[in-house]
């Protein structure tokens, strides 16, 4: 089969960028809406399968392990057959798994649903931002990737308000939101192969592509994983990720079960990260994108990260908890995250770009696999929550101080 770097790029207008940016925004918001409308619920789902804490993090544990394993398969099929029909793909099985988790009738139904969900979300990330940075302006590449990441804070948000509501509040049964979020993500699943071009000329790019075709080296997984930069970056994405899904998965039933918060409000308080991270990733991407300084930004972001997490367990004042909980907005996995993208997109190999995305969102992914379940296991071996969260503050500090040592700023090294 023709490969997507034999077939002829097409030119875009300056706009299209804008497009691209806008339905990969929306993309993000229904693959986190779609993970978060389960965590305000995991109580009710509990309390009718009989579950512990411990299957409860299995059942985010499961979907996020077949979610990392597929990344790298699709990057590498994204590559070679096209990335839109990938994440086409990808998102019509999302919306299908979707629907039918809310008619699973035992909890291990359940799981082999979300597990066959998270290989649908896997499709998206390394396509996905392979076909942004081709279609991003240079100078805009960092504050493009923010834009996008945001949907993450919109989705996150707007999971946890849905089910918070329909069932805490309203007393729906836990499946609604399910059937509810799987009719927008099959319509988009549409919209992506429609909208999307595979692959581009930007107006800035025209007379650098006439140079640079022609036959491109063959990259290896092994070319990826030697590069010092990469694995900085890929080890520093697994702790802040560990960090920021102890949260995700956790903080509603932590607030439920240990700060007396009630109904829908559980939402409302959880919200309040992914809204604080808008503005925040906004921010330091367009510092980034001015300054090209990414371990000062870094050196900035993590600490501050690793002490909200600690406060948001510690604390028992309502309003320092909500304090906490926007300064972790502000400077945690949202706002880091455009910043260590770029800084990838800058050392990846010519030619495997979605590869390499894909192995980068597979390592970080992995910490989404271990940090519902060992949260979970903690909190039922130990009677609480707060160890689960004071581990990922190490895990961070870990994360950084192996960043300071293997990352070099402004330096692409070359993968011979």
């Amino acid at each position: 089969m023709e490969s997507i770097n034999q077939r002829p790029a097409e030119k875009v207008s300056n706009n299209y960028w804008k497009k691209v940016v806008a339905i990969f925004f929306v993309g993000w918001i229904l693959m986190y809406a779609t993970r978060t409308i389960f965590n305000p619920i995991m109580g009710v789902i509990g309390e009718q399968f009989n579950l512990s804490n411990t299957q409860l993090g299995l059942a985010n544990s499961i979907f996020f392990l077949t979610y990392a394993i597929a990344q790298i398969p699709f990057g590498i099929v994204g590559d070679k057959i096209g990335r839109k029909l990938v994440i086409a793909i990808g998102f019509v099985l999302l919306a299908v798994t979707t629907y039918f988790s809310g008619l699973a009738t035992s909890f291990v139904l359940f799981l082999v649903i979300r597990a066959v969900a998270g290989i649908g979300q896997g499709a998206y990330y390394g396509p996905q931002y392979a076909l942004s940075t081709e279609a991003i302006p240079d100078n805009k590449r960092t504050v493009g990737n923010a834009i996008i990441n945001s949907g993450m804070a919109f989705g996150t948000s707007g999971g946890y308000l849905l089910s918070s509501k329909l069932v805490l509040d309203n007393g729906d049964h836990w499946s609604k939101p399910f059937f509810i979020m799987a009719i927008p993500t099959l319509i988009l699943g549409i919209l992506f192969y429609t909208v999307l071009k595979e692959k581009v000329i930007r107006p800035e790019d025209e007379e650098k592509v006439v140079k640079e075709e022609g036959p491109k080296e063959k990259i290896s997984l092994k070319q990826i994983f030697s590069n010092r930069n990469l694995v900085a970056a890929f080890i520093l994405c697994f702790t802040s990720i560990y960090a920021n899904f102890v949260i995700i998965t956790w903080l509603p039933q932590f607030l439920i079960a240990e700060r007396g918060f009630e109904g829908a409000i559980v939402g409302f308080i959880a919200s309040l990260v992914p809204w604080a991270s808008i503005p925040g990733a906004l921010i330091f991407a367009r510092l980034n994108d001015k300054t090209g300084a990414t371990k000062k930004l870094v050196y900035f972001l993590v600490p501050l990260a690793t002490l909200s997490v600690f406060a948001i367990a510690f604390v028992t004042d309502r309003t320092i908890l909500i304090a906490v909980l926007i300064l972790y907005g502000l400077t945690g996995k949202l706002a880091l995250d455009p910043i260590v993208v770029t800084f990838v997109t800058k050392n990846a190999p010519a030619g495997a770009l979605g590869t390499t995305l894909s192995a980068y969102n597979f390592i970080g992914m992995s910490g989404s696999i271990l940090a519902p379940y060992v949260t979970g296991f903690l909190a039922d071996s130990l009677g609480s929550m707060q160890v689960g969260f004071y581990l990922s503050c190490v895990l961070l500090l870990i994360g950084l101080g192996i960043f300071a040592v293997l990352a070099k700023e402004n330096e692409k090294e070359t993968v011979k």
